[in-house]
């Protein structure tokens, strides 16, 4: 049975049909051929069930407030406003994209959005003043990885959403885990400019940073508004995520005039067509974990993995290493989907926190997007760019060290992600 669910996603994907093909029939196939006391219907009221949830309202809300900012001059604010300030440090123009690509994840939850967002303008920068193709990109995907941390964070609302942990609690958590990946990635792009001799920016006047500041007062109270109001408790994650495109349109409409109403339509296909390719993940998520769950193959995982009753650092360990793996493959929101309800009882039974759990679960979607061999960003910046696949990967390894070695500390000192709570 296991053997016939694993040929059926490996033929199909080689064959190069979109993962929620074989995410769908693969169960269904096992449950037609190999489960007989299972009526089929019963899959489609799985799937059904998958996207019923209330919570599952905030993503194409929040994909739809990012979409109309990417249209706008919010990411180019953004970036003016790091930039002066710290564009003419030694490294000045790589933290500068850590940093925007930190403030734009926490505007769109999204690190493809901002993949294009962020990247597309500062690759040109960072070109300018010397550094390599193949670092710039390697920073812009990791950096945007970010996003899928700090709130809004898409990942989070679907863990959320599967472990019945609160999507609140798991926005703030993820505030420690994305300022720790950007102090790295700052220290980092210092050593790399002084080791490669990278030219200094010009410096900012007070004068010219006072300007920034003012252009980029309103997108920088964005994630202050959306953080602000769920950590008081003003407003729910959901009620965030509308409040987030009523602010995004007067942002886009009233204030800066980036784009007529006109366009507001086809932004809306547009959010509508990613909204319905992860609604269909979501469905066909809960329909192969049901399948899983009659087969018996959670039991069969935990026996095989974490019998013996592990302590909490080696269950978190065991964590780590299956979704690190399970998203350099496949989706991240897959396996969140498919791994939580198999490996969360677990994690419970050793007394690890739920929030904390979603953390590290997250991070690992996070690195697995910009991991070869099928990282998801990977794949976005090469056709963003217009670059290779090994070009893209080139300089990636140094970042997912980096995140790695984030990863370890995560795991032994859960106050980074608790200390907000």
């Amino acid at each position: 049975m296991v053997t016939t669910l694993l040929i059926i996603l490996f033929v199909f994907l080689m064959l190069g049909f979109p993962m929620m093909i074989p995410l769908i029939l693969a169960p269904l196939v096992i449950v037609l051929f190999f489960m007989p006391q299972v009526e089929p219907f019963l899959m489609v009221q799985q799937m059904l069930s998958g996207i019923s949830e209330p919570i599952l309202l905030a993503v194409p809300l929040f994909i739809f407030a990012a979409d109309i900012m990417s249209m706008g001059k919010t990411s180019n604010r953004l970036l003016d406003f790091v930039g002066s300030f710290v564009g003419h440090l030694r490294g000045g123009y790589a933290i500068t994209t850590a940093a925007a690509c930190t403030l734009f994840g926490s505007i769109s939850g999204s690190t493809q959005g901002t993949v294009v967002a962020i990247g597309t303008p500062m690759r040109q920068r960072l070109l300018k003043v010397g550094y390599k193709d193949s670092t710039a990109i390697a920073l812009i995907i990791n950096a945007s990885d970010v996003a899928l941390l700090v709130p809004p964070s898409i990942g989070m609302i679907i863990y959320g959403l599967i472990s019945r942990t609160s999507v609140g609690d798991l926005f703030i958590a993820g505030i420690g885990p994305g300022l720790l990946i950007f102090s790295f990635f700052a220290l980092y792009a210092y050593i790399h400019a002084y080791l490669y001799k990278i030219p200094l920016a010009d410096k900012a006047t007070w004068t010219e940073r006072f300007q920034f500041t003012r252009k980029a007062i309103f997108p920088l109270m964005f994630p202050v508004i959306i953080i602000g109001g769920i950590y008081s408790g003003f407003f729910t994650p959901t009620e965030a995520a509308g409040i987030s495109v009523l602010y995004a349109l007067l942002l886009e409409l009233v204030i800066y005039r980036s784009f007529s109403i006109k366009k507001v339509p086809s932004v809306a296909l547009s959010t509508g067509l990613i909204t319905s390719a992860v609604f269909i993940l979501v469905a066909g998520g809960q329909a192969f974990a049901f399948t899983l769950g009659m087969a018996g193959i959670p039991g069969m995982i935990a026996d095989t993995f974490l019998s013996g009753n592990p302590g909490p650092i080696e269950v978190l360990i065991i964590v780590s290493i299956f979704f690190f793996v399970g998203c350099m493959f496949v989706d991240p929101i897959v396996v969140i989907l498919i791994l939580t309800p198999i490996l969360q009882p677990a994690a419970m039974q050793a007394g690890i926190d739920p929030v904390h759990l979603g953390v590290i679960i997250t991070f690992q979607a996070a690195l697995g997007s910009a991991t070869p061999p099928f990282g998801v960003d990977i794949f976005t910046a090469s056709a963003v760019f217009n670059r290779s696949y090994l070009d893209t990967i080139r300089g990636t390894p140094p970042f997912i060290v980096m995140m790695l070695i984030v990863c370890i500390l995560l795991i032994l000192f859960p106050e980074i992600s608790l200390f907000l709570l």
